[in-house]
């Protein structure tokens, strides 16, 4: 299921979009104005952003700009009251996917968010110098032969990856790698850092305090799981 970042200033709409889409399966975090979404796009990686337009502050278009100038292609859904043309035709200019106009019918909503995570899988393998991870199974390879690599060890990479080249906090990572019934580890997660940096030693590195950060060159966008 997706992770999904809802910004909408409207409170009793921004619950009723919440509550749904938990329901259909989804991990939701809600944001009633563009500056507390901006920090928890900084905070945790997205599947989904569903983004309302007229905002406090300024609206989800000039939000949206700010993530793309940023390097950020999560999809963005808009969900507006306007229906004019010139609204649509900016929109879409500034990098959304797609864009519903209020009231939002929540079954076409959910279809929606279907079609634009089928569209944002591009590939399913990633390369990376002489291996290559499959990201369906996080399995890493090397010359077609699989190499040793933890289950725990392939989340996290494929969290890293993710990050496409940003500092990864510590606590995303661990929001990732354990359940809410199990109990994170500082330790374990060192280790599998450990087995990663044995076959990526330039690649990934350590933000004391902060995270992690892996930095490679990939021409294709990455599935998320």
């Amino acid at each position: 299921m997706a992770r999904i970042l809802v910004l909408e200033d409207d409170k009793l709409f921004n619950e009723t979009l919440e509550d749904f889409l938990q329901e259909e399966g989804h991990t939701v975090q809600c944001a009633l104005d563009p500056y507390t979404a901006l920090d928890l796009t900084y905070e945790h990686l997205y599947d989904v952003y569903l983004f309302d337009v007229n905002l406090p502050y300024e609206n989800g278009f000039t939000l949206l700009e700010k993530l793309r100038t940023s390097g950020d292609e999560t999809p963005c859904i808009f969900i507006t009251s306007k229906n004019d043309k010139a609204s649509l035709k900016e929109g879409f200019g500034k990098g959304g996917d797609d864009y519903m106009q209020k009231p939002v019918d929540l079954d076409e909503l959910l279809l929606r968010i279907q079609a634009v995570l089928r569209r944002q899988v591009r590939t399913q393998t990633v390369q990376i110098e002489n291996y290559h991870f499959d990201i369906t199974n996080k399995r890493l390879f090397q010359d077609n032969e699989a190499v040793e690599l933890s289950i725990k060890a392939g989340e996290l990479l494929l969290v890293l990856l993710e990050g496409k080249g940003r500092v990864v906090h510590t606590e995303q990572i661990k929001e990732r790698l354990w359940s809410a019934a199990e109990e994170a580890s500082d330790g374990a997660l060192r280790v599998y850092v450990a087995q990663l940096k044995k076959y990526f030693p330039q690649h990934i590195t350590n933000v004391r305090g902060v995270g992690y950060q892996m930095c490679i060159n990939t021409e294709e966008p990455l599935v998320k799981s």
